[in-house]
């Protein structure tokens, strides 16, 4: 055998035995790490045309705050199986109204500390009668939640009222 083609030194076993159990860990490090975030995130992806934006991170720890997306769990209700089934998808809102805020009603107009957030309709894109949300004082760990979409299903309707932290899924970042 001529030196140029002459392998090298061969490989120990144990070295490679080494080299296995280094990209196992590394593997597990990194399946681990990926675990623990899907653990507090997620992606949702809106099929509806109540808001503008279709693809949310949402990361289901952040407390949320005035202007975020809030994804919720809606309550089965009638009107909303109806619309979305018996297990009806998580729904995605801004939060317009913090707990203590105050909501009141007048003549169809809702408003939140004085300022208008939405406008009521009398009965549904598909004509079933809409009854009208909750008003007054924002309990502790709910929220008012919205759209500007003149048919969008939120605070303003019973069907939804005050989202509490016991429906809250978790507080979305807009990426699409």
């Amino acid at each position: 055998m001529s030196p140029s083609t002459e392998a090298g030194p061969p490989r120990s076993s144990h070295g490679r035995r080494w080299l296995v159990i280094g990209a196992l860990g590394v593997t597990l490090a990194a399946s681990s790490s990926l675990a623990s975030w899907r653990d507090d995130h997620a992606i949702l992806i809106n099929t509806t045309q109540s808001l503008p934006n279709w693809a949310f991170w949402i990361d289901k720890h952040r407390r949320p705050a005035r202007g975020d997306f809030v994804v919720f769990a809606p309550p089965q209700t009638p009107l909303i199986t109806a619309h979305f089934g018996k297990v009806s998808p998580p729904f995605a809102k801004r939060v317009n109204g913090m707990p203590g805020d105050v909501v009141t009603r007048e003549n169809g107009v809702v408003r939140i500390n004085g300022t208008e957030v939405a406008r009521l309709k009398l009965v549904s894109s598909r004509g079933e009668r809409l009854a009208p949300g909750p008003t007054g004082r924002i309990p502790e760990h709910c929220y008012y939640v919205g759209t500007e979409h003149k048919d969008g299903l939120d605070s303003r309707y019973a069907d939804i009222g005050f989202v509490c932290a016991n429906r809250i899924i978790g507080t979305g970042d807009s990426v699409l």
